[in-house]
C-alpha cells in the first residue's frame, strides 16, 4: 500500500489543487491532503478551520483521500502519517525550480523523496494568490475553484 501527503496552504483550494489529488488518489492506495499553516504566507485569508472545512468538502468523493492540518516540518508530517512520497504539483518551469531545492532538502533532512506531477494545461495557470486578487476585486472565479469556495469567496467578499 502507498500513501501520499500533498501538502499546501490551499488558500483557497482551486481546481488545480483538486486535479492533483484526484490525478493522485488514481495513482496510489492513500492520499493524505494536509493544510499547513505557513508563516511565510502571512495569515492568509481564510482561517485554519475553513480552509479544512472546505478541504473536506472539495474531497469527500474520493474514499482514499483524507485531510489534515499541520504547522512544522512537511517531514514530521510525513513520518507522522505514514507517507511514502511527498507529492507536488508543477504548473511552470519557475515551480521546478524552488520544488526541487524543497525536495533535496526533504531528503537530506529525512530520507523521504517527492514526487512532482505536472498540471494539465487548463489549469496551469491556476495559482491561490491570483485567485484571491481576483475574487476581492469583484471579478468572476468560479471556474477556477469548486463551487463550496466560489460560495465561500462571495460570502467573504461581499460582507
Amino acid at each position: 500500500m502507498t500513501r501520499v501527503l500533498y501538502p499546501g496552504s490551499f488558500d483557497p483550494v482551486h481546481n488545480g489543487h483538486v486535479e492533483m489529488v484526484e490525478t493522485s488518489a488514481r495513482l496510489f492506495d492513500e492520499v493524505v491532503v494536509a493544510a499547513l499553516i505557513n508563516p511565510a504566507k502571512g495569515d492568509g485569508l481564510f482561517g485554519l478551520e475553513e480552509r479544512m472545512a472546505l478541504l473536506d468538502k472539495c474531497f469527500d468523493h474520493l474514499s482514499n483521500v483524507t485531510t489534515t492540518s499541520f504547522d512544522g516540518l512537511v517531514v514530521d508530517l510525513a513520518a507522522g502519517v505514514g507517507a511514502d512520497f511527498i507529492i507536488k504539483g508543477l504548473r511552470a518551469v519557475s515551480d521546478f525550480e524552488s520544488e526541487l531545492q524543497m525536495a533535496q532538502m526533504n531528503s537530506a533532512i529525512s530520507g523521504v523523496e517527492t514526487l512532482f506531477l505536472p498540471t494539465a494545461s487548463k489549469s496551469s495557470f491556476l495559482a491561490s494568490r491570483l485567485i484571491r486578487e481576483v475574487a476581492r476585486l469583484g471579478g468572476d472565479v468560479s471556474t477556477m475553484v469548486p463551487s463550496a469556495v466560489s460560495e465561500h469567496l462571495i460570502d467573504r467578499y461581499s460582507s
